[in-house]
């Protein structure tokens, strides 16, 4: 019961508009005096730490950790914009503080802090909250066109602001969540809640998902984020042009794809492998080369047919316009199946892109046409995000959102 005095002062302060860049301002001294201690020597086990301040919000292009959760929130009757500025104060502080190891202002578990284990939040809001904060809203910011194999269910679908947690420790995980929905409740409630995890857990490289995929083996190479994933002066020249306070940021699509794990164990490996275009036991595309190689969708076999089924999830992912493209961050969810089931397996999907209409939509369309995964993939839940720019020291997530 300690803190919880503390916690309602910092609200009464934050309310009054007088305190919270003088907090932010304790939290980045704090971290300063981190960054230092650890300039000479390696963190300790679990100790590992990821930068919150810069021009972009950490958990996009950051190296994917093993455990992650997703929670959607819809804001509260009588919210405004002065509300949601709070909160995002309220937030900036709890964050900053989380992934530098330290406890939040009104943390009643200290102890559950003091290991971030490379700690990320990111932080990205719907087109209600962007309307409330009074700022332009962007005409991709909705709903995703409908497409024809989605079987969409509310309990994963929409959401005004979301959460992105994601951390090597589990424990780390779901301390951050509780602690940001409570510090949240007077503004928001919780609309849904997807947690996921990634493996094998050493080997960045070779993420799988449940059907034994590699998964995220076309992403953009680092030196093509700038213009394909960030919004900001390169992809604006690629895809027009984006609401001034979203430059630094991007744009971030979730979907939850249900995966029928029941009838793809019945698929021969062959046949599992024709259906991806790529070999199931390093990544690679069946018509050879290395795993980051591009398939050779002309390739023809000595019986004359194409090697790379006309169908197969990388030739219909695929096309010629290299700005199609999106950074893939998924992660795996395995869940209790319902009764006459086997199991309740699939994917957080989860897509960065500068332009939603112009990168993701597109791709996604083809594969919705016609991919032979589909036969063992559904669309369950979707929902699109606007990423917000990064923090600078002493300034709050969501600035540029209310001084444009």
């Amino acid at each position: 019961m300690a803190d919880r005095p503390r916690g309602l002062s910092r609200r009464a302060l934050l309310a009054s508009g007088t305190a919270g860049v003088a907090g932010l301002a304790v939290g980045a001294a704090g971290t300063a005096a981190v960054g230092r201690e650890d300039t000479n020597k390696q963190p300790a086990p679990g100790r590992e730490t990821v930068a919150f301040h810069g021009r972009h919000q950490a958990g996009v292009t950051t190296a994917p950790q093993t455990h992650g959760a997703f929670v959607a929130f819809d804001l509260l009757d009588g919210v405004d914009a002065d509300a949601l500025r709070r909160m995002l104060r309220i937030w900036t502080d709890d964050i900053e503080r989380l992934t530098s190891g330290r406890p939040g202002l009104a943390d009643t578990e200290p102890e559950l802090a003091q290991r971030p284990d490379r700690l990320t939040v990111t932080v990205g809001l719907g087109a209600a909250a962007v309307k409330v904060a009074g700022a332009e809203v962007p005409p991709w910011l909705g709903s995703l066109p409908a497409f024809i194999i989605d079987r969409l269910q509310d309990a994963w679908s929409g959401g005004d602001v979301l959460l992105q947690v994601c951390s090597e420790d589990e424990l780390t995980v779901s301390h951050a969540v509780r602690l940001l929905t409570k510090e949240a409740r007077t503004f928001v409630k919780v609309r849904w809640v997807q947690r996921g995890f990634r493996g094998p857990v050493k080997e960045e490289r070779l993420p799988r998902n449940m059907m034994g995929q590699v998964d995220g083996t076309a992403n953009p190479s680092t030196a093509e984020r700038q213009r394909l994933v960030w919004v900001g002066d390169e992809s604006q020249k690629l895809f027009g042009s984006q609401p001034a306070w979203l430059v630094g940021g991007t744009t971030m699509v979730v979907r939850r794809i249900a995966m029928n794990l029941d009838t793809w164990d019945e698929l021969d490996r062959p046949g599992r492998e024709r259906a991806i275009g790529r070999r199931l036991d390093d990544g690679r595309p069946l018509t050879g080369g290395r795993l980051e190689d591009d398939p050779d969708l002309d390739a023809v076999g000595d019986d004359g047919l194409e090697v790379i089924d006309p169908f197969a999830h990388v030739r219909r992912a695929r096309t010629k316009d290299r700005t199609q493209q999106f950074l893939r961050r998924p992660f795996n969810y395995d869940d209790p199946p319902p009764a006459g089931q086997l199991t309740n397996t699939g994917l957080v999907f989860v897509a960065f892109q500068a332009d939603v209409d112009r990168q993701f939509v597109p791709i996604q369309a083809r594969l919705a046409e016609l991919d032979l995964l589909n036969e063992w993939t559904t669309p369950v839940g979707s929902a699109v995000f606007a990423v917000l720019p990064g923090v600078r020291p002493g300034g709050h997530l969501g600035e540029t959102l209310f001084t444009t």
